[in-house]
Order: structure tokens, then sequence, then C-alpha cells
């Protein structure tokens, strides 16, 4: 799940900061907030002052506060100050792809009032595959909304958990992009709306962009670093140390991190349960202060995962006492704790000597900072932007109707032999759906999600295109322990087509439940290899999974004529998948990781290493360095059209390093680092490469072309990559139509690696610029 080329979307568990301004109808409560103009003391306080800057109102308050009451304000359920006029504050909701239900969140978003749902979008991995920037824009507006990135979704990478959906995937689409993080726009309205309404407790701005500072909702990027494994095997994340090497770090596991913070001014992040080399990720002074708010710049907060802090003594045996574990994870530079450990030990912390009260200050001053951001403390929220939203602005026609484009954009065809599909609505005249995941609406939701405000299964869209469906489950679950074989195949041969719906769900994959094979569960193969062995023509295999599947026999058997992989599609990913199958939608979206023949899990999934090593026979993971067979590989995508390309122009063809240095401060190492080139240089050496793309076909289609970075490893050094995705750009093009698309090439970015010690270089030699079957040469001389 990693790529240092790109910059797309990091998937992001979005856990969002609500405050929408209420309503004043009085029909609903009036959500928390501080600074009431009503109140006289009011005016005394700076820190209700909107005129000045944020940075000495959150000192002002800061300082007015007592050590418990600053030591109450250190974990997620945030106690109230009323001798300040500040209301009890939750910083925990969620919001993936989706406003969620709170699980087990003290006045967090429940559905259990008047509003009973939300708008649900596909999950994070098959929006990603949509490659398309506008639509994660339209999901997705940034201004930030408290949530994820997990590290295994960093470039370059595949998922060493190949279960936890939320993030299941290389998503070599992470690097660069102003961060598509899914901070929904949709999401973020309805949130607010729910808010507003009285039914969620969390925090807003005063809206639109980035702005002085201010949020709309605050994105937190997770889970910081190296945090791939939940629960294989007997090993946990609570306790799973994580080895990794210096280079791996530098260009796989972090590069998404930075991008988050730099390029999507992010305001949260949150560390990791797991130790890193020997140290607990929240007690990791070097990752959190020095890498993290220091080289990179961060601003905002930084908070546990969900009791992390307690297992640095209590399980990792990292700190000798309570008070140890405290002071590790405050001078480290964590912020605030998702639990109540912080709540409970800092007073003795501070007593015995371990904490001071400064160090408290600094976290309090960086919370308060984030919640006067997104204006919690800039009076009645009546009175400010927003506060018209309210149940009539959830579950929209408009947001349904972008929650079914999602699933549209992202499902990906991954096999089509003789144009088996589209098939003919008018010549179809009766159809057999077999499946456990044909009809059931939960399995579309995935993980992390609310209730949506409606969903249509497979079964639901296809019937709506043939009157005459008929359905069999097949097998009892997706485990199919129970299998009917004979009825499914009476079936099969009693209908013109037959569409077969398998795959996995939240029992087979999810978070704390990591795969441990990569086949499909139970007797899934056999009923599927039966059903089409007995169908009149070749059948249509729909994978609904997160991960990815070894289908290598359906790949291979001339009787599964399409395979289309639609991940966890939505609410509205039933009728997504219909519209595909008979040629109302023309698929577009490619594969964001690699799909592992079922020998990869001989790799134990504790292994972090991302280049192979061939003494060993390690293939290496990720498209960028894995050196094994593969199922589908990384990018892979069909349509019903065909796109041929060529490079339109190139204004570069070589990279002449060299001529910037004098001979005796160039090493003759067949490299340079870029931090040598310094910032002026690599801007200099920016250049466009345009690529012609031309639509063969008779069909109209939405097209993502990917342009590649591939090495010459007949002189590469040891440690660069295969191959890696730079940029990639959407075109709409009608049949027959001709388009050309311009991306801009930075080669700091992409053309480095990182060295051994961990340092970006650039290497001397030929490297190529690949989009489909083209390639454009490019001389490096350093």
């Amino acid at each position: 799940m990693r790529n240092n080329a790109l910059k797309a979307s990091i998937i992001c568990s979005i856990i969002l900061v609500i405050n929408a301004q209420s309503k004043t109808d009085h029909l609903h409560p009036l959500p928390p907030f501080s600074c009431d103009p009503t109140n006289p003391s009011t005016n005394t306080y700076l820190f209700c002052n909107t005129h000045l800057p944020i940075n000495k109102r959150a000192h002002d308050l800061v300082t007015r506060l007592t050590l418990e009451e600053k030591i109450s304000q250190l974990v997620n359920k945030a106690s109230a100050i009323p001798r300040l006029g500040i209301p009890y504050y939750q910083w925990w909701s969620e919001a993936l792809h989706g406003v969620a239900v709170a699980t087990g969140v003290e006045n967090g978003v429940s559905f259990n009032g008047t509003i009973k749902a939300a708008t649900s979008f596909p999950q994070v991995i098959l929006t990603a595959a949509s490659f398309d920037v506008n639509l994660w824009y339209q999901m997705a507006k940034c201004g930030s909304s408290r949530g994820g990135v997990r590290s295994d979704v960093s470039p370059g990478t595949t998922p060493h958990n190949l279960s936890d959906s939320e993030n299941e995937a290389e998503v070599d689409v992470c690097k660069t992009y102003e961060l598509v993080y899914i901070n929904l726009k949709v999401i973020g309205t309805e949130a607010r709306a729910i808010y507003n309404e009285g039914e969620a407790i969390g925090d807003s701005f005063e809206g639109g962009d980035l702005k002085d500072g201010h949020l709309k909702v605050s994105a937190c990027c997770k889970h910081f670093t190296a945090y791939d494994l939940d629960n294989w095997k007997g090993i946990d994340r609570f306790t799973f140390n994580a080895h990794v090497t210096k280079q791996d770090m530098a260009d796989t596991y972090q590069p998404p991190f930075r991008s988050c913070i730099e390029q999507g001014r992010a305001s949260g992040i949150m560390c990791a349960y797991n130790l890193v080399n020997g140290v607990p990720n929240c007690a990791d002074y070097h990752l959190l202060t020095k890498t993290a708010r220091g080289a990179w710049g961060f601003q905002g907060y930084i908070t546990s995962d969900c009791d992390a802090v307690s297992l640095i003594y209590e399980k990792q045996k990292y700190a000798k006492t309570h008070e140890d574990a405290v002071a590790d994870v405050l001078k480290a530079g964590m912020d605030v704790n998702c639990g109540s450990y912080l709540a409970n030990h800092t007073k003795s912390a501070v007593e015995k000597g371990k904490v001071s009260e400064s160090d408290i200050d600094r976290a309090l001053y960086n919370l308060f900072s984030v919640r006067m951001r997104l204006g919690l403390f800039n009076g009645i929220p009546s009175e400010l932007p927003y506060a018209n939203l309210g149940r009539n602005d959830i579950c929209t026609p408009k947001h349904q109707e972008l929650a079914l484009e999602a699933a549209r954009q992202g499902i990906v065809l991954l096999k089509n032999s003789a144009n088996l599909l589209p098939l003919s609505k008018s010549k179809t005249k009766s159809l057999a759906v077999i499946g456990p995941n044909a009809d059931v609406s939960k399995t579309l939701v995935g993980n992390y999600a609310g209730p949506p405000c409606k969903t249509i299964t497979p079964l639901e869209g296809l019937k709506s295109y043939v009157k005459n469906t008929n359905f069999h489950q097949g097998c009892d679950t997706v485990n199919c322990t129970s299998v009917d074989t004979s009825e499914a195949v009476q079936l099969a041969k009693s209908a013109d087509y037959v569409v077969l719906v398998m795959g996995l769900n939240q029992d087979r994959e999810s978070e704390q439940l990591d795969r441990e094979d990569l086949v499909l569960p139970g007797e899934q193969k056999s009923l599927i290899m039966s059903v089409a062995k007995a169908a009149k023509k070749p059948v249509v295999l729909v994978m609904l999974c997160g991960g990815p599947v070894d289908i290598s026999f359906a790949k291979n058997d001339p009787k599964i004529g399409s395979i289309i992989w639609a991940g966890y599609p939505g609410q509205a990913g039933g009728q997504a998948i219909a519209e595909i199958i008979f040629g109302d939608h023309n698929p577009g979206g490619r594969l964001p990781l690699t799909w592992y023949p079922n020998d990869f899990i001989k790799i134990p999934m504790t292994d972090m290493r991302m280049r192979p090593d061939p003494s060993s026979g390690y293939p290496g993971r990720t498209y960028r360095f894995y050196q094994g067979e593969k199922v589908f590989e990384f990018g892979h995508g069909l349509s019903y059209s065909n796109y041929s390309y060529n490079f339109v122009s190139v204004s570069q063809s070589k990279l002449d390093f060299k001529r910037l240095f004098t001979a005796d401060k160039l090493e003759n190492s067949g490299y340079i680092s870029v931090s040598k080139i310094g910032l002026e240089s690599c801007e200099k050496a920016k250049f466009s490469a345009t690529v012609g793309v031309k639509n063969e076909a008779e069909m109209a289609g939405k097209h993502p072309v990917l342009l590649f970075l591939r090495h010459d490893h007949q002189h590469g050094h040891h440690g660069s990559p295969i191959k890696q995705l730079i940029g990639f750009k959407i075109v709409s093009l009608n049949a027959n139509e001709k388009a050309s698309v311009e991306f801009q090439v930075n080669p700091c970015d992409h053309f480095s690696r990182a060295n051994e010690d961990g340092m970006l270089v650039v290497e001397s030699g030929d490297q190529f610029l690949v989009v489909g079957d083209q390639q454009y040469p490019i001389i490096i001389d350093v």
C-alpha cells in the first residue's frame, strides 16, 4: 500500500470534528460552544476576542487554567470548564466514507435521534481506483476531518495487513495530490447538519477552504507510522515491533504522512499502537517532534490511538511506571490521549517530577488552537456560517447521485474475454444471479460506516434491467461452508446469462482481523467453477472484497468470460455494477493495488521490507519492487473502449545535474543526493510531458492516464524501484475523440529513491517515462 511517486488519495479514515452551527428554531438542542456574548465575563477573556490571532487566544486560555483543568483536557472526552464558559468537548467521531456511527463514543454520532442515516460512499480503496481527483474533491473538500491515513497506504507497498479494509491496498496513489483524503465535502455538510440538529458533539469552523488558519473540519492522518499489522497468527498491533530500514522508512512509510502535512495541511496526526525499531510511535520524540513538527512543519494536534498510551507501560513494557509512560508521550510531542490514561496518571507524574506543567501547556496550546480554528470559541453558532444546515441537507438526491458516481468510477473490469460485456439490454431475456454477496446490503458499505440513506444490492440493480431475473445464494455465507451446487447449477442452465457475486465481507477482513490466505473462502471456488461449466455462455464474476484475492483459476478459465472488482462500493454499489454489466456506464477504474498469488502468504506479515532479497528468495512488495508472479498488477483495468497513447512532447530528454557542481563537490558514486541538488536547482529541473490519448472505440468513456517512471536496471543501483507512478490524469473522450494531457515532472521527487542511509538520491543513467505501451527515454547525468 505505498508508492513514493504519486500524489493522490491517501486512504483516510476521517474522524470528523463536527460542530456545525445550529439553527435557532429550538426544534433541537443548541450545539455546545464557548464565548457566549450574552455572558458579561466573556468580554474580559482575550481567548474570546476573534480579532486577535489564534496563537494569542490559545495562550491566554491555557494560562487561565488550573492544573486539574489542564489535565482534564488531555483526553478525548475533554471536560467542561464551567467557570470559563467552556463546554464538554468530544474529539471523536468517524467519517471514513460517510458520517459513521462512533461506536462506544459518548456523545458521538449515533443515528438514534431524528436522523437515521447518512450518505454512504464506497470504501475508500475503491474510490482510489477511480484515479479521479475531481471526484475525490467533490466528495472530499479539505478543511480536514479527524481521521486517518494508515501508513500501509504509503508509497509503493502492499498491504501487509490483508484484512483491514479501511486501508486495504497498495494505493500507490499517495504522495502528491493536494490531499484527496476523503475529507468529504458532502460528508462535511452532512456532519454539520447532524450536529446542527443536536445529534452529534464536535466542532466546526468559519467555512471555505483553508484561509487565515480556519478549518471547516479537522483531518487527522493515521496511523503514524509503519502500522501494517492488526492481528496475525498471534501477533497483534498492540505489541508488534516493526523493524523498518532507514531506506524503506524514507521512501515508503513516511512520504504519505509528509504529503498529508505539507500538501494537505492536515491539522491532526494519530500515532499508532505499534513500536518501530523498539520505540512506541506515541513516545517517539524523533518521529513526532523532530520529523512531523520540525522537518515537515506540522501545526496541529497529535493524538494517540485509543488506549495506546496505556500499552506503553502495561503491555509493551517500554515504560517502567504509569508516570513514565505519561512523561514519554508528552515529552515526545503527543497532545491528546484517546482514552482516560492521561486523566488518571498525569497529576501523579507532575507530583513525581516526571512531567512539568510546561509539557502540558504545550499540548494544550495545540489542542485549543485547533478548536479555535474550528470556530468553537467564536460565539453563538447560529450567527456563524453553516447555521442553516439541517436534516434536509442529509441524504439529498445530489449526495446520493455522487455516491453512485463514485462507485461507477471506481469499479474495475479485470477481464472481458471476447467482449462478453456489456450484455445487451434488449436481447438478454433471462438472468441468473448466484452468490452469497448478491443480496446482502451490509456487505456493500464495508467498515467504519454509518447507516446508509438506502442501499441497492447487485441483485436489485440487475433486476432493474432484466425482469426475468432469478436468484440463488449458492452458499450459506461468504464462508461458504455449506454450498447448494445442484440448485445453483440448474438455475445457471436455464438462464441466458449468469452473474456470480462472490468475494469477502467484514467477517473475513476487518479491523483486528488479518487474513491468513489470499483465496476465496470455503467452497466458493468450486461453486463458481461448477456454475460456469453448466452455464450456456461464459459467466460474469463480480468480486466484492477490499484486498486482493488469488482468482487465477477464474482469470484462466474460458467459461468465466468477465471479472469485475467492485470493492465495497457503498450504498449505490449494486446499481453501479448493473450499469456496467449492461453498458450504461463504461468502466474506467484501475487497480490501486497488486493482486498476489496465494503463495505470497509465505511472506510473514511481520516482514516490513519493500526491496527484494534475491539471496533469500524474498520477492519484495508492491509493484515498485515485487519480482514475483501477479494475478493482476497495479494499474490494471479494462474498458469497453480501447485507448492508444503517444508522447506528444517532453520538454527535457536529458537532465545534467553534473554541470551544477564543481568536480570536487561530486562523489563518483553514480548518484547525487536531492539535498545536494538543492531546492532552487530542483525547481529548475522540472519539466513537462504531454501525452496524447485517443478513444478508438464507438463508446464514450472516462479514462485514467497513468504515467510511470521505469528504471533501467541494467545500469541501476541496488534498491531502485522497477517502476513507479509519478502522475495521473483523467480524460473523458467520446468515440474516436483525441485529447492531450500534460504532466509536470519533478525529477527530485519523481526520479529519486532512498539509499541505505535513508537519503533521497537521483541516479545516473537511462530512465523511461512510460504510459501504456509507449515510453520516452530520459538520460540523467550526475
